[in-house]
């Protein structure tokens, strides 16, 4: 079948700012046609108001949940000691922030969420392509979370209620409890999608330094039962600083980037609310660093406290906070656990699938309509084979997530800020027959790149516990550095691929491609 050019929408003029943000110009009508809506639409500049505490307290947020408690006793429990654990974690969230910053520039300089920015390098329609892998992994994540609050319900309810509903017979694998309460924690996260996001963002405005606290009274408790705060900072590495140590580094060092990578890619969502580029930059270097290697090293000594008094790491905060015997210990930690698994799982796992999906098709598909697809694919996922221990949830799941989303942002980097040194046409974005619609609609050398990226730094993975085997076993001395592999790779050949077919343009498209915006 021949692809066919739908009809060329006219251009809109842009105007850029002294302050250097671009958005459509005054007087001028906002792109129309079958690739925008108004979710998708460049957000004006009187309403890209977010200041840096903003920005601060979204990754606050964004941190302090149950994931990232586990993601750092996840590595107590494969080995590290507390020093160890945190060194990784700490270390990775300063890599990850580059990439995070560099994506995010477009944000507050064009108004325009993360699929509308990929279309600068995979095409109008290419774009789709990453994404829906992005929109596929928050299911995941959404899934996990979810699993992680019904849990929550599951085992705190179960020391309440008692026997009847701990030992339930099994569905599966799991009390027909255990299932019921996924389906409830679920049920509670579409009802508040179904409030909108100004429901959202009130709830978010109280949430994190509710779970922070919630971090220091597990911190003070367990510090209780092991009888002060030396037991918990001398649990021994089982692995040394020597070989043993860098083995299990690397794939950790890349799990624990591939923890934000997601973000990394779709930061442009939050950031586009930007006020300035400063906002940004300053906001996510003071909240993502600082933010997460502190609620690693609370939850690695809480994690290590447990070592020394039950004599077995107990990495997943939910099970742990069960062996209290305090009733309203055991309320609180339900309340915390839920709170936490809310704000983070909205925040961040419903607002770029919901985006995501309606970039497909911005006409039938609303941002509200993407949260609900993202809600039902989450448990066809099965997010409780992903989260049913830390060997698969570190090296498994994030793996392979920060190996394949590491080759997307290696493909964006390279094509704004290599290739076009940070200029975009705003028009160009949502039509047909621009500079962004390449061939039918797809830039073949930013899939290209894609693939190549993804196959190098997943293919020789073990994806245990989901499948036996690795894919490509002639691969496998890459797959502890999949993230770096992928964004390596994929940026290198994206540019090459550019630079080389540059001549083999058209007049009329090499024209296309070289016109400056137009700017009022």
């Amino acid at each position: 079948m021949t692809d066919t050019t739908p009809p060329a929408i006219p251009p809109t003029a842009q105007v850029t700012l002294a302050d250097g943000r671009v958005e459509i110009a005054p007087g001028s009508p906002p792109p129309s046609g079958p690739y925008a809506n108004d979710d998708l639409l460049p957000v004006p500049v009187e309403k890209r108001t977010w200041t840096t505490y903003n920005f601060s307290a979204l990754w606050v947020g964004m941190a302090h949940n149950t994931a990232s408690w586990t993601l750092a006793s996840g590595l107590i429990a494969v080995g590290m000691d507390w020093k160890q654990a945190v060194f990784t974690i700490a270390l990775a969230n300063l890599i990850v922030l580059v990439p995070m910053l560099l994506t995010g520039h477009a944000g507050p300089k064009y108004g325009i969420p993360f699929p509308v920015f990929a279309r600068a390098s995979f095409g109008v329609r290419g774009a789709n392509l990453p994404a829906v892998v992005r929109a596929l992994v928050a299911c995941g994540w959404f899934g996990i979370q979810t699993w992680i609050g019904g849990e929550a319900i599951y085992f705190l309810a179960g020391k309440l209620i008692g026997d009847s509903w701990a030992n339930a017979s099994h569905i599966g694998a799991y009390a027909w409890t255990m299932w019921l309460s996924f389906a409830l924690f679920w049920a509670l996260q579409v009802a508040i999608i179904y409030r909108g996001m100004e429901t959202i963002r009130r709830f978010e405005n109280w949430a994190a330094p509710f779970v922070l606290v919630g971090a220091f009274v597990m911190l003070w408790w367990m510090s209780g039962k092991a009888g002060g705060f030396g037991p918990l900072f001398d649990q021994p590495s089982k692995l040394g600083w020597g070989g043993g140590f860098w083995k299990l580094f690397w794939p950790s060092l890349m799990g624990m980037i591939g923890f934000w990578s997601t973000l990394s890619l779709n930061i442009p969502d939050f950031t586009r609310y930007g006020r300035s580029q400063k906002a940004q930059t300053w906001g996510q270097a003071l909240g993502l660093p600082t933010t997460m290697t502190l609620f690693a090293f609370l939850s690695v000594l809480v994690t290590s406290g447990s070592q020394a008094v039950y004599g077995t790491a107990i990495w997943d905060p939910v099970q742990l906070a069960a062996k209290t015997d305090s009733t309203v210990g055991l309320l609180y930690a339900l309340v915390t656990v839920l709170v936490a698994t809310l704000s983070v799982n909205i925040a961040a796992n419903l607002v770029s699938p919901a985006f995501d999906f309606s970039n497909i098709a911005p006409r039938r598909i609303s941002f509200r309509t993407g949260a609900l697809v993202t809600s039902v694919l989450a448990v066809l996922i099965c997010p409780w084979k992903l989260y049913s221990d830390p060997q698969g949830y570190i090296f498994t799941w994030l793996g392979l997530v920060g190996g394949l989303l590491g080759t997307v942002a290696g493909i964006l980097i390279a094509d704004y800020w290599i290739l076009r040194r940070g200029k975009l046409d705003l028009t160009d974005l949502y039509r047909a027959g621009g500079r962004y619609w390449y061939d039918g609609g797809w830039n073949w050398r930013a899939v290209v790149a894609f693939l190549a990226g993804g196959v190098l730094a997943v293919g020789g993975a073990d994806f245990h516990p989901l499948l036996d085997g690795r894919p490509v076993p002639a691969l496998s001395a890459l797959a502890d550095y999949g993230w770096a592999v992928g964004l390596g790779t994929s940026m290198a050949l994206y540019v090459v691929l550019t630079l080389l077919t540059r001549g083999t343009q058209t007049p009329e498209q090499a024209a296309e491609q070289a016109a400056a915006p137009v700017e009022a």
